[in-house]
Formats: structure tokens, sequence, C-alpha cells
């Protein structure tokens, strides 16, 4: 239990070490600032495209850590050592998925104020924003752990990663902006059981890749 609750803080220091903690909030005020450039001063518009358009910039900032998620653990030989004590792959993944849920989650959710601010959203709709993707962010760090184990041991593994990891992630993508329409008071239900059900599978999937990169 104690290398486990080592790995879960390592994995979060390296997660806000060296100013990665700053990099989903500069990546969504990038988002923010440029998107008003292509959709024109409609701010009509960019009220109602803004919170989708959150919803990508959400999705993109998971995928920006996947290098660093399970390949530094594999090259340096942890993985080994952690199945040499005993522990199994899927608590392994477990941690994982937990420490960057953390890790990228908190600066998302701070990132967003400011982010939606700029996109002409009001406080309605950040609210929605806010509470759709807290309820993603389980499911967004397990498809980015998994993904992470997938490719650990190819070359240009992030842009393979990321190409894994996108389609997975579309049905969160759809409900999480249709909770923004008026009408679709449902889709905050489908997403919270599309986000369990991939937080579900994400550690066994991860697991298994993690077992894969060993055999």
């Amino acid at each position: 239990m104690t290398a486990l609750i080592a790995l879960f803080w390592r994995d979060l220091r390296r997660a806000w070490g060296s100013g990665a903690l700053w990099l989903p909030v500069l990546f969504f005020l990038l988002v923010a600032t440029a998107f008003p450039f292509a959709v024109g001063p409609d701010a009509p518009l960019l009220a109602r495209t803004g919170g989708g358009m959150l919803w990508v910039a959400a999705l993109l900032a998971a995928l920006l850590p996947i290098d660093r998620l399970v390949r530094p653990d594999r090259d340096a030989g942890v993985l080994d050592q952690l199945a040499v004590r005993g522990f199994a792959d899927e608590v392994i993944a477990a941690v994982k998925i937990a420490a960057h849920a953390i890790g990228f989650g908190l600066p998302l959710l701070i990132a967003l104020l400011p982010a939606a601010a700029l996109l002409g959203q009001d406080g309605t709709r950040i609210t929605l924003v806010a509470t759709g993707l807290a309820i993603a962010i389980p499911a967004l760090a397990s498809l980015a752990v998994l993904s992470a184990a997938l490719t650990a041991g190819l070359r240009g593994g992030s842009a393979i990663g990321g190409l894994l990891i996108l389609p997975l992630a579309i049905p969160l993508l759809i409900f999480g902006a249709g909770m923004l329409d008026p009408s679709g008071r449902g889709a905050v239900k489908l997403l919270a059981a599309t986000s369990l059900l991939l937080s579900m599978i994400g550690p066994f999937a991860a697991g298994a890749a993690l077992r894969g990169l060993r055999e």
C-alpha cells in the first residue's frame, strides 16, 4: 500500500512539476482567445458555440500529458518492480488514473472560469460546463491512461494515443455538449452513465495493456 501511495504522489508531482500545472490553464486560455477570431464579432453565436468549444478543449487537454503517464515508469523499470512485489496491473492502472484525474482535472476546472468568460458564457452555462466536466474527468483520465499504456512501446505514441482516445471520448463530448441545450435535460444522466462505464472499464483495460508491456 505504501508503494501505491508513493506512486500516486509521484505521478501527481510529475503532473504539477516543471510548470506542467499551468498547461491546461494556458491551453484553455489560448483556445478561448483564438476561437472568437474564427467565429467573428457575433456575440450571440459565440455564446451559443463557446460551450461546445470548451468541451473540445477539455478533451484535447486530457491528451497533453500522455507521454509521461506510463512511458517513464516503463523505461525506469518501475512497473516491473511493482509487478515483482505482487501488485496487480489493474491496481497500478487505477492509481495512475486517479493521479491523472486530479493532476489535470483540478487545473482544468480552474481554467474553465476565465476561458468561459472570454467565450461569452453566462453563469448558468458555466455551471453546466463545470458540472459536466467534473462528471467526465474520471472517464477522460481512464482513456488517457489506457492510451498511454497501449502506446508506451511505440515511437510517436502521443499522436497514436490521440487517435485512440478521440473516438472513445466522442460520447462524452456529445452528452456534455448536450447538457447545454435547454431541451437536453437527459444528457446529464447519459453523461454520468457513460463516464461511470468508462471509469469502471478503464483500470481493467489499462491493466491488461500494462501487462502486455512486460511480455
